[in-house]
């Protein structure tokens, strides 16, 4: 299959072709997927835009200071190809250590929405991860480790799961679900595999956490909080990445 034919060659367009060092760049940066985040950010916190991204639309890059510490964040977009582009770039401008939290669809019926998930190894059904690592069906999440000691520590009640890091939202048949739920996959989303790879590949540690939202785990799709999740808890997804981020 043409996915398997991994190259570890050098690239001929360089992310340094396209991104420069940036001083002063935050070296841990959150990355979030929800515009009210960088909303509950800007309402607690002075924020400048210490660069940009251009990915067909223009990504800041905001810097900000938690309890002594420079941090980064930027929203990006949904999908890995899209998220590993910009990713390459930030850690070009200086990044050293990436946080994601987002939104994942539950594949276990035990699983409550808005509940928080660690993933220990992403399922490879995209393409980004191909181009970055060689094939295998899972990839390998060895911050996950580091990741739950974080949450034990700040009391934050999550599980740990494989997740299914699917490119093709509205193709999530039910058949797809009982194979991945048999192999313990308790999630799904668009991203995992693909910024895992991407980090290996590079030597820079991605750390990601996920909080339910829909439902894949019944016959029929249920929405859960899709979209609807209370203003709070964009503000409590913003105030355990920041506690996490000053403890990597």
């Amino acid at each position: 299959m043409i996915r398997h034919g991994f190259d570890g060659g050098e690239e001929l367009l360089k992310p340094s072709h396209l991104a420069q060092p940036v001083e002063g760049f935050p070296k841990t940066v959150l990355v979030t997927f929800q515009r009210k985040v960088v909303e509950a950010l800007q309402r607690r916190f002075p924020v400048e835009t210490v660069s940009t991204v251009n990915a067909c639309v223009i990504v800041p890059i905001y810097r900000f200071t938690y309890q002594g510490q420079t941090l980064g964040l930027f929203q990006t977009t949904i999908g890995g190809p899209a998220t590993t582009g910009i990713l390459e770039e930030v850690w070009v401008k200086g990044a050293e250590k990436v946080l994601l939290f987002g939104t994942c669809g539950g594949l276990d019926a035990d699983l409550p929405a808005d509940h928080m998930v660690i993933p220990t190894a992403a399922y490879r059904d995209e393409g980004t991860s191909f181009h970055y690592l060689p094939p295998s069906d899972y990839v390998e999440i060895p911050t996950a480790e580091r990741l739950a000691a974080i949450f034990d520590e700040l009391a934050v009640p999550y599980v740990k799961s494989k997740t299914w890091t699917t490119d093709a939202i509205y193709r999530e048949t039910p058949g797809k679900a009982a194979e991945r739920r048999a192999e313990g996959c308790g999630t799904v989303e668009m991203e995992c595999a693909s910024v895992m790879a991407a980090g290996q590949f590079r030597g820079k540690p991605v750390y990601q956490f996920l909080y339910t939202a829909d439902s894949l785990a019944g016959s029929q799709w249920d929405r859960g909080l899709l979209g609807v999740h209370p203003e709070s808890s964009y503000e409590r997804y913003l105030a355990i990445a920041l506690e996490t981020a000053i403890h990597l």
